[in-house]
């Protein structure tokens, strides 16, 4: 397997005039180190107006800070959302393309399409088309990477005449592309797409095994169909994270700020209605984050999205689990709640030492023999797909209309 670090930027209040800037500057810290540790992705969500649970609505930005602070890691969008209102198309690839080229073609492109109120509700984007929203203006995006010019678009959503939409991603056809998923049906939608599958959902290792077979099933199909110009085989599930050495202290300094992580996922995802600007969510949760709990209020065994929470020797047991499941990658949710930047270095730094060698030693074979199985399926998918399209010949965009810029003189 591999393993990425996933950030949602928490900030629990209070909130200190350098809170934002804090937690900004140490998340770059910690993908550095991530880059020297040998990890092997940095994945940034997008939200809105999500106070504390996240407060990374630019990702676009600090994964461009990334890109110049790191050499190998691979840097993620978990996901971009793609309705329109909330990034137009042609931005979004914009965008991406010049992340691949700044990056040196480390970039991996997740997109999805938004679930809160709080989001949707924020910029005006209907509940009932969302998906469909996304799903077109995937479709585009591909096409811009790939098409010189990009023959235009009259869909449903998104209208817009030949461009030649640039700059183009280093990667070829493009960069790798993933979709969120949540359910356990969605990991085959997003197979039949020829997407990777970032699970969201914290899934035990007996039920990831019967959701990775589900995937692979349907990318093997022929409802496979892909989105995109090339196919992303992978699955990658979620987990918390915070080892050390002593289990009891890894439990202290971790569940906290994980529970608070889970608990405000479900309030902004479904069963909250917070007041913009004045909601306190430990509070609304029932949470104290003065008084570390820790092992006290843990179960004896943490498994599931909590099997990474302990000595190297529980994790690992944990992990081999879902590496016999056939997961991918685990998208490791290291900064949460309160947890303090130093202690996410020092389990960043022990998991690296202790825990991660022996599963990248395995995961070159594994990889290579999944994709030669995998590469006729892949390539009748392919063949499925719609080639990409030519702009009408003779096509030239109109004149500027309106009045002329002034010529300078003696020209």
């Amino acid at each position: 397997m591999r393993f990425g670090l996933f950030y949602e930027l928490q900030l629990p209040r209070p909130w200190q005039p350098d809170s934002e800037l804090r937690s900004v500057h140490e998340t770059l810290e910690q993908i550095e180190l991530a880059d020297r540790l040998g990890y092997d992705f940095a994945w940034m969500v997008e939200h809105h107006f999500l106070e504390e649970y996240s407060h990374c609505s630019a990702p676009e930005v600090l994964l461009g800070a990334a890109s110049q602070r790191t050499r190998r890691i691979r840097l993620g969008h978990g996901i971009m959302v793609l309705p329109q209102r909330f990034n137009h198309t042609a931005r979004v690839a914009e965008r991406i393309a010049t992340l691949d080229l700044l990056s040196h073609g480390r970039v991996e492109f997740g997109s999805g399409e938004s679930t809160t109120e709080a989001e949707l509700g924020g910029f005006g984007v209907a509940r009932g088309t969302k998906r469909e929203e996304w799903l077109e203006a995937l479709g585009a995006a591909a096409r811009m990477f790939v098409e010189e010019p990009f023959a235009g678009h009259d869909g449903t959503f998104l209208s817009m005449p030949p461009r030649n939409v640039i700059p183009k991603p280093l990667q070829k056809p493009h960069p790798p592309l993933w979709t969120a998923c949540i359910k356990r049906e969605s990991l085959a939608a997003a197979a039949e797409k020829g997407l990777g599958a970032l699970t969201f959902s914290f899934v035990e290792p007996e039920d990831a095994r019967k959701w990775v077979g589900e995937y692979y099933a349907a990318l093997e199909s022929q409802a496979c169909v892909p989105v995109g110009f090339s196919v992303n085989p992978q699955v990658a599930m979620t987990m918390y994270v915070m080892c050390d050495a002593d289990d009891a202290r890894a439990r202290m300094r971790g569940l906290d700020g994980h529970r608070f992580f889970a608990r405000s996922l479900a309030y902004y995802f479904g069963v909250g209605s917070p007041a913009p600007g004045r909601t306190d969510l430990a509070t609304e949760l029932g949470l104290d984050l003065s008084r570390p709990r820790g092992a006290e209020s843990a179960p004896e065994r943490l498994d599931g999205a909590f099997g990474a929470v302990g000595s190297p020797d529980k994790v690992r047991e944990v992990l081999r689990r879902y590496e016999a499941a056939g997961v991918d990658q685990i998208l490791l949710i290291a900064q949460s709640g309160r947890i303090r930047h130093e202690h996410i270095c020092e389990s960043m730094e022990l998991f690296a030492r202790e825990v991660m060698p022996e599963f990248h030693e395995r995961h070159e074979r594994l990889e290579r023999e999944k994709m030669q199985r995998l590469r006729p399926a892949i390539e009748q998918a392919l063949a499925r797909r719609e080639s990409p399209r030519r702009a009408a010949p003779g096509y030239r965009i109109p004149p500027t209309a309106g009045p002329k810029p002034p010529v300078p003189p003696g020209r």
